[in-house]
């Protein structure tokens, strides 16, 4: 039996994209079995990073100091 690793690309995007329409469909076992395989064309592809620290927008004075959640009924 091939594995997914072994699979050329095009078929592995292939049948990612028929296992997704079963689990559309509602199929409940094919949600996993896609899912499986997208993630084998992620990591082929070498997705991006991301980096959690650059999606805060705040100024970096703003976001240096935690804000303490337990009092919050207190003045800072």
């Amino acid at each position: 039996m091939t594995t997914k690793q072994e699979l050329p690309d095009e078929a592995l995007s292939a049948m990612a994209i028929e296992w997704r329409r079963k689990a559309l469909a509602g199929d409940l076992h094919a949600r996993g079995i896609a899912h499986e395989l997208e993630t084998e064309l992620r990591r082929r592809a070498g997705g991006p990073f991301t980096n959690y620290d650059t999606l805060d927008l705040r100024p970096l004075e703003m976001r240096s100091e935690p804000r303490r959640w337990w009092s919050f009924w207190r003045e800072r």
